[in-house]
């Protein structure tokens, strides 16, 4: 990679060390140029007719999504961000009463919280998998809790928010093959740091969102729906004009493809920002992406791992470039505040973002850092020298 050309292309660069691209990646000069060309075309002749004016461009922007994830266009759709694809998802399956759903104990907060809402609303249970001793889904203990207890929907987030931790969502998924139930991985941390081939994973949804590794803009996401749901009439469960028409005063009919999933306002300028992002991404090669990540994060780790005070909290099998730690006798969120004072981008995390794998380690809080492929060798080593400055003062 020429990284000194990516940072050039990278205006944040200039004066911060951003290290939160699991919150909210730098987007790169053609991703803000994608958005704002759009911004200035609707301030001139209008929203509706900007959206005609650029419909080829927003149906390259489908297939630059597509080609990333390697589908096809009719089986991507377009949300405001992962969790609203997440959501739409669920909201398609026909759950009743005594339905399992069968997850993981590494988990986003929001797909917990939704799950435990259709438990309280429609007396779904709930059952979570257990952890590899080494960390990361049971795969064989996968496998036998979806012979006994028979799931409506199996769901894994393929890397949980609180820590590097990549889940084997293909295994798993050759498990949700073989018995037949449906499969939903959240994306939303891996989509743009490691690669994501949807048909390897055989999952039925995938969840995304541009702003992450993506370096898309905020406000956007995707999801994945596959041929095997599409063919079976799922849809979600409000429905608007974007997915359907309404053909007779007492029926609709649902599009043929993922844009069911689809609401009919959207900001076409964010869809085009993260097509562009999608192209970009596939230009540099995301195994590649992938390399420079984890070098980066492995540098974290060992550097920081050799810090008084400073305890690493992320396990696996596979790590990603989330690195996560506790820190002795100081609040991360503190920390993040004072980091960002010199320039610093991290962010703080606490127990209600991962209650099961925050009690599990024994923690309340942490900080993680997530470097990407822009971010230099000299940026990680400055940071830990920073953070090890400030934790040499007494809070």
């Amino acid at each position: 990679m020429d990284i000194e050309r990516l940072r050039l292309e990278t205006p944040g660069c200039e004066h911060r060390i951003h290290l939160n691209n699991a919150g909210s990646a730098l987007m790169p000069e053609p991703v803000v140029r994608a958005i704002q060309d759009h911004i200035t075309l609707e301030s001139q002749i209008g929203g509706y007719e900007a959206a005609d004016a650029r419909r080829d461009a927003v149906e390259n922007a489908y297939k630059s999504v597509a080609e990333f994830i390697g589908v096809q266009s009719r089986n991507v759709a377009f949300t405001e961000n992962a969790t609203a694809s997440y959501v739409q998802a669920l909201s398609c399956i026909p759950f009743e009463r005594h339905d399992v759903i069968l997850t993981t104990r590494n988990d986003y907060a929001s797909n917990q919280i939704q799950f435990l809402s259709l438990e309280k609303r429609l007396g779904v249970r709930i059952h979570r998998v257990p952890d590899l001793e080494e960390g990361g889904v049971d795969v064989q203990a996968m496998a036998e809790m979806i012979r006994r207890h028979r799931p409506k929907l199996v769901c894994v987030s393929h890397v949980p928010t609180n820590s590097g931790l990549v889940q084997d969502v293909a295994a798993v998924g050759v498990v949700c093959r073989n018995e037949g139930v449906l499969y939903l991985v959240d994306g939303c941390q891996s989509i743009g740091q490691i690669p994501v081939d949807v048909n390897g994973i055989g999952c039925d949804f995938l969840s995304a969102t541009a702003r992450k590794f993506l370096r898309g803009p905020r406000g956007a996401g995707f999801l994945f729906v596959s041929d095997r749901v599409l063919e079976r009439g799922f849809e979600p469960l409000f429905i608007d004009m974007r997915g359907a028409d309404w053909v007779a005063e007492n029926q609709y009919r649902a599009a043929p493809d993922a844009r069911r999933f689809e609401n009919w306002e959207f900001a076409w300028a964010l869809v085009l920002g993260m097509g562009e992002a999608a192209r970009y991404a596939v230009a540099l090669g995301i195994e590649q992406i992938e390399a420079r990540v984890r070098t980066l994060a492995e540098r974290l780790r060992e550097r920081l791992g050799g810090t008084d005070g400073v305890l690493l909290l992320d396990r696996g099998k596979k790590l990603c470039g989330l690195v996560s730690i506790a820190i002795d006798d100081r609040h991360p969120a503190e920390l993040a505040a004072a980091l960002r004072g010199r320039g610093i981008n991290t962010n703080a995390q606490i127990r209600i973002h991962a209650v099961i794998d925050y009690d599990d380690k024994g923690i309340t809080e942490s900080l993680r850092l997530s470097p990407h492929y822009y971010n230099t060798v000299e940026e990680v080593d400055q940071a830990v020298n920073t953070i090890r400055e400030l934790l040499s003062v007494p809070p």
